[in-house]
């Protein structure tokens, strides 16, 4: 039977639990960076009032099909320090299927969060969660997002071109995923 994550989830640097009211500073300020926010869904113009509605909506557990995200926050052990988020989406019309996102604060880019702070809840989702696919996606111009899901072990199932109206302009996304039980098929860049 289905178990779901229990938090914390401890990596070598960081600390993973539910976003929360203390990190509502830090999380508002870095989805504020344009640069943070290209390749993401939200704009520049992400307020506290944002942050509080997202707080507002956070699921307690998240279980298979229920359709709900939990954002994560990323804590720097030694500081608590909130450094980024990962979100996990448990898809409503697939069992045991869930997708994944990450954005990292701009001091912290470059410094193999997403890599650590990803693969521990990739193995956690597989272990804890008993997720049979985890799966990505990702702006085709985000070149970082790509290394990184690739690094992780995550096949490039494909690439829908112009096919999402995002920020005024079409966009083509890439999909990744990966299975528990390891098949990786053929890859395509």
């Amino acid at each position: 039977m289905p178990t779901v994550l229990e938090f914390p989830l401890l990596t070598d640097r960081f600390v993973l639990a539910p976003l929360g009211a203390a990190d509502r500073t830090a999380f508002t300020a870095y989805r504020r960076d344009p640069a943070v926010a290209r390749f993401q869904s939200w704009s520049p113009a992400w307020s506290g009032a944002d942050t509080d509605a997202l707080l507002a909506g956070q699921p307690v557990r998240l279980p298979s099909r229920s359709g709900d995200w939990l954002q994560i926050a990323v804590r720097e052990r030694r500081t608590s320090a909130l450094v980024g988020d990962v979100a996990v989406h448990a898809l409503a019309d697939q069992p045991d299927t869930y997708e994944l996102g990450v954005t990292v604060a701009p001091a912290w880019q470059g410094r193999g969060v997403g890599l650590e702070t990803l693969g521990h809840l990739v193995d956690a989702l597989f272990r804890q969660q008993t997720a049979h696919r985890i799966v990505a996606m990702t702006d085709a111009r985000n070149e970082a997002a790509a290394r990184l899901f690739r690094r992780l072990g995550f096949r490039h199932e494909g690439r829908a071109v112009d096919a999402d109206w995002c920020k005024g302009e079409w966009t083509s996304l890439d999909t990744w995923a990966l299975l528990r039980d390891g098949r990786v098929g053929s890859a395509d860049a």
